[in-house]
Parts: C-alpha cells; structure tokens; sequence
C-alpha cells in the first residue's frame, strides 16, 4: 500500500533581502514516519520549517498538505489544517497552568469547563503516553514538564503533523529517552513527526528517513538505516569531516589561575546551590565539568563571574579573592565567561543590536574619552565573522535575525577575543552543526595553547573525554570527583554524576 502524504513541499524559495534562505527545497514527509532534517547552522532549516508553521509565506513553489494545495496567510492556517510546531524556545505563559496553557487559542478560551478540558487532557495523554499535571504552573516546571505540555497543547488543537525543532537541545539524558518513546509512540499512532537537530546520534536513533540542505539547497533524501554517519557530514559540509577532537599537549609550566575554596552559594528560593566546592584551574588547561542538568553548573560559573554572591569560602584568582569584586572588576582582571543559556539572546546579547553594538556594549567602558569609537569594534566584528564563519548579511545586522546557531558563535566569539586569562564557557557547542562546533573546539584548544585557562561546561561525555585534561563531576551542588579522562571510563563518569563513587580508585576521586 502506498504510505500517504502528510507534506509536500516542492521547489521551495525563500530570500531575506539579498540572503537567499532556500532555493528550489524539496521535502516529502509520510504518515508514520519520523523525518529529521539535518544541515548546519544557515542551511535554511528553520526558515523550511516557518513556512509550514504559517511563519513565513514562500517566493515560489507548492506546499501540499495531505494532497491538497494549500497557501497559509497566518499562523492559525497550519493549525486548522493540523500541523503543530514546537519551536526551541517554548511559547507558553509561565504564571498560568498547564490546563490554561492548553485552552490559550481556542475559540471557547479559558471559560472551557476545568472537568471537561481534565478529561480530555487525560485521553490524549493516555493515548500518546504523556504525563502533565493540568493544574501545575509552567514556572515550577523542568524543562522536559514544558516540552511534553507544548506536545499535549498541539494534540490537543488536532494536529497529526508534528514538526520539534531541536527539541533535546536543553533535555537530561533521561528526558530525551522519555521524548523518544513519545514521539516512537506518536508515529506508531500515524502522526507524521519533523525533527530538526544537529545530534547526528539521536538523527540515527529516532528517524525513519533524513532529508539533509546545505546553503538553503536539498543535497538529497536518504533511509537512515542505509545511511552511515560519515556520509551524512558529508552531505552536510561538502566535504569529508575528521571526527577526532585533538587533545593538545602543552609543554609550559602549569601555574594555578583560578583557585576556589570551600565555596557555599544558597539560591534565590533558600536552597544550597553549592556545597563546599573546591578545585582550582591551571594555565594551559581545559577543566571539563560534568553532570545532569540543574547540578550547580550554571551558580559555579556566576559566582566566578560575580553575577552571584557566594554565602561562604574563597575564589582566587592569580592569588587575589575575588569574592566581593564586581562582574566589571572581574572582566577587567581577565576573566571572561561566555555561558551559552537555553536562550542565547537572554544573557550577554542584545537581539535588536548588530554584532558592532554588542562587541561596544561589552567593551566600551575600556575605551578612552567620552566618545565612543566603532572602528575597532567594526574592525573586531569583521574578525569574529571571518574566524567563526558566521552566517549573516554583514555585521550591521540585527542580531536576533540570525540563526541560533551563528548567535552562539557570535557570543562565544566575543570573548575568546578579548584575550582572557580564564575563559568560563558553558555549552559553548549547544544547537550547534557538526562543523562549528569543531570549530569552537579547535578555538579552546587555541586558547589553550596561549596559557588561557579554561572551565569548560558540557552536556555530551565523549567530548568532555577527548576535549578535556581533566573532568570534575557535580552532582546535586557537590564535587564528587575529579578524574583524569585518560584513565576513566563514560560509565564510570555516569556513575559520579549520580552520586556514586563504586569502582573509582581513590586517586581518581
């Protein structure tokens, strides 16, 4: 029997100005299948995807739901035609609950009877294998809780297309294995699942077939059970892609930079974030921090950085405490993080400035006079743009019009340029394509190379293994260890980001 169509879009164009987004696209997407879209950072993902969503409107070619020629004119003509999309960054309003999150934008509103609306919440989620507290407010949420809601808002509105853009970027490993079963659920019941992420792993894992752009064109359609990962970077970059991250040896004397002490931080709900954290960061050293999601990474890294007042011990840096120092006095002794949050336009970065305001922001009060002067700063954006290959118009272009991915390297790329002595980057690859973030290592091991200490916070443990000379694991506030990852394995890593410290020998701890 014939699969059916759920879409069918065909010579898709797509042009921002002068940016041609998509040329001549081509994507079919079947009932019961799961489709991920793969290209880097720029390829016109998100731009394919916002036409279906009713974002954006296409320049030429069809877009055909379930057969029927269709021409959406708002956002609300996808939904009636049922396709959800569950955008990275969640559309849901924080101080209401999940049941008033769900009527939000139906025609009977929030006055849609509580029993009623409970009922039929329940059905979808026992039909789908979903688990959301109707009466729960999204503040008190985790960020899985909030995903699995924005699925049971869509089911909720009919639809049977799905279309998750990169939907694991902020998920524990335990939270994508439960989207996982979800969406395995969701396509065994006929719905027809887009899923647009850079983690060629979980591509392999989930899909049925991958559709891969690169530079806004369709490079080709593809089984994922006949395809191999090689071949899809490949097809992603044009070219072959060596997937060994180089681990460079320095030969210099390694100094202690960043010494920190019996560090307590208490949260702003009166709960200790940090209990009694010690270790310190050597120059010419990558210190890799590992652990699930919510384990203190996030206040170690504002409290180096002064944005957090730690409650007891001592941070040094060059022999200084820290402790007390302003974010300003911190910067100015050297010390620069570029910590990628799940909203990257929400920490560091202005959207609706260019990347020359968001260097100025930044770095004006270390220009002399009163005036300030854009020549440097131009001549600085111009660099980073060359250096981190981001993709964008020019660097007077509004920052929030660029894609995730190239506004993290926008960020990240701001500090490496300003010569830090200690570079606090977390999540400096997250969302990103294969390409950048091998890019962004070959940039840590740059600065490594120049004496700068690194603290680098990561999510996936085979980088934090290859990329690191040492790896400290937090779990729940606390050090549990600090290993050599030469003579450590993943599991063994696992086990300490649970508390656990069976099988370590004790100078591995």
């Amino acid at each position: 029997m014939e699969p059916i169509k759920a879409i069918e879009m065909k010579g898709i164009c797509k042009t921002f100005g002068s940016v041609k987004a998509n040329e001549d696209v081509d994507l079919t997407v079947y009932n019961g299948e799961v489709h991920a879209l793969l290209g880097e950072n720029g390829a016109g993902k998100s731009t394919l995807v916002n036409m279906l969503s009713g974002i954006y409107r296409q320049d030429c070619g069809t877009v055909s739901i379930y057969g029927e020629e269709v021409h959406f004119s708002s956002p609300k003509d996808p939904i009636e035609m049922g396709i959800g999309m569950i955008h990275q960054h969640f559309k849901l309003v924080d101080v209401m609950t999940a049941r008033q999150n769900i009527a939000l934008g139906k025609s009977k509103g929030l006055f849609t009877r509580n029993k009623q609306l409970t009922k039929e919440i329940r059905s979808i989620s026992d039909q789908y294998g979903l688990d959301v507290d109707p009466d729960k407010k999204v503040y008190n949420m985790s960020v899985g809780e909030k995903q699995t809601l924005e699925i049971i808002k869509v089911l909720y509105r009919g639809a049977k297309i799905l279309i998750l853009d990169e939907p694991t970027a902020v998920l524990t490993p335990q939270e994508i294995r439960r989207l996982f079963q979800i969406i395995r659920t969701m396509r065994d019941q006929g719905c027809a699942i887009v899923i647009i992420t850079h983690k060629l792993g979980e591509v392999m894992e989930i899909s049925d077939r991958i559709t891969v752009l690169r530079k806004g064109r369709t490079i080709g359609t593809v089984k994922t059970s006949e395809v191999q990962v090689p071949s899809l970077i490949e097809m992603m970059v044009g070219k072959k892609v060596d997937l060994a991250i180089k681990k460079e040896k320095t030969d210099q004397e390694k100094k202690v930079l960043l010494e920190v002490d019996n560090l307590h931080v208490i949260n702003s709900e009166n709960k200790t974030a940090l209990s009694g954290i010690s270790f310190d960061l050597h120059a010419g050293e990558i210190l890799g921090v590992a652990g699930v999601a919510g384990s203190g990474q996030k206040e170690i890294c504002e409290t180096i950085a002064g944005l957090t007042r730690a409650d007891k011990g001592r941070i040094f840096f060059e022999g200084e405490n820290i402790i007390g120092k302003t974010p300003r006095d911190i910067i100015r002794l050297g010390i620069r993080m570029g910590f990628i949050p799940e909203d990257r336009l929400g920490m560091g970065l202005v959207g609706t400035m260019d990347i020359v305001h968001n260097l100025i922001l930044k770095d004006y009060q270390n220009q002399p006079g009163i005036f300030l002067r854009r020549g440097p700063c131009e001549a600085k954006a111009r660099s980073i743009v060359e250096r981190l290959d981001i993709q964008t118009p020019g660097i007077h272009y509004p920052v929030k019009k660029l894609s995730g991915g190239n506004i993290q390297k926008v960020l990240l790329g701001r500090e490496i340029d300003s010569n830090p002595k200690v570079l606090i980057t977390a999540y400096p690859v997250r969302g990103l394509d294969i390409g950048a973030s091998y890019k962004i290592y070959d940039l840590l091991n740059e600065q490594k190379k120049n004496g700068v200490g690194v603290l680098f916070i990561g999510e996936d443990l085979d980088v934090l293994m290859d990329l690191c000379d040492r790896v400290m694991v937090f779990c729940m506030g606390k050090v549990t260890g600090i290993v050599n990852p030469d003579e450590v394995t993943k599991e063994q890593i696992g086990l300490l980001m649970t508390g656990g410290k069976e099988g370590l020998a004790h100078d591995q701890i």
